[in-house]
């Protein structure tokens, strides 16, 4: 029987992060699962689950979480990129200090976890993947959900996947994003849901849970690299 794999699920202590963990420990992976107080969320207790607390955007959280994968399971062998932090206001209201919290933890957090993922699935010359949460917003945005230095980092990441899965296409390591619509998490827990379903063609909210089969789906697709795959009711096609 093959041993199981290892994901790093980032952003995991709610929303969609807690959907992705909860689905793979479902699918009979193993999950490492970081975030700044993942501890004192509400996961069961599970022999495939390791915890750990920690700011994604500092490179010694990385470190942590990669010892942490491979001491109590042996490998590293894809890793969910979920967290992120997203705001909404008039473009000449961002602070600097809130552009460089979005450069932290959106691109940071993204890079420092990454690069040594990458160089732990090279190590262990199996194939591997590496899927990111994104926005549909990147590619359509909405005139009344101004959001624009966010996006500088999301619309980064989206083109770093495709620079990645180009790069690493033949090392069997690939690269891909998931872009949710509107998604009901503790996020939008204020925002009217009649408005939310405005931001949808097909007039829907998406759960936690529909963006955590995208990214498994991703995770197994074997040739699938340099994709984005937009969860978003159509909001990625233009107007509506």
């Amino acid at each position: 029987m093959a041993s199981k794999e290892t994901v790093i699920v980032t952003g995991a202590s709610q929303g969609i992060g807690a959907a992705i963990v909860r689905l793979f420990l479902e699918h009979d992976y193993q999950v490492v699962a970081t975030s700044r107080n993942v501890t004192k969320a509400r996961f069961g207790s599970s022999a495939d689950l390791a915890l750990v607390d920690g700011d994604i955007g500092k490179e010694e959280t990385a470190e942590k979480v990669a010892k942490t994968a491979l001491s109590k399971f042996g490998s590293i062998d894809h890793v969910v990129n979920n967290a992120g932090i997203f705001s909404v206001k008039p473009f000449t209201d961002y602070t600097v200090e809130e552009f460089r919290s979005f450069v932290s933890t959106n691109l940071e957090g993204f890079i420092f976890i990454t690069q040594l993922a990458v160089k732990q699935i090279l190590a262990q010359g199996k194939a591997g993947s590496v899927t990111t949460i994104t926005t549909s917003l990147v590619d359509n945005p909405i005139a009344g959900l101004a959001a624009s230095i966010p996006m500088i980092t999301k619309g980064g990441l989206e083109a770093v996947t495709r620079s990645l899965a180009s790069e690493y296409a033949k090392s069997n390591i690939r690269f891909n994003a998931v872009a949710p619509g509107v998604v009901d998490t503790p996020l939008h827990e204020k925002t009217p849901k009649d408005f939310m379903k405005t931001l949808s063609p097909m007039g829907i909210i998406s759960d936690a849970e529909d963006i955590a089969k995208a990214v498994l789906y991703l995770t197994e697709a074997r040739h699938v690299t340099g994709e984005v795959l937009h969860v978003d009711g159509g909001a990625h096609t233009g107007r509506w």
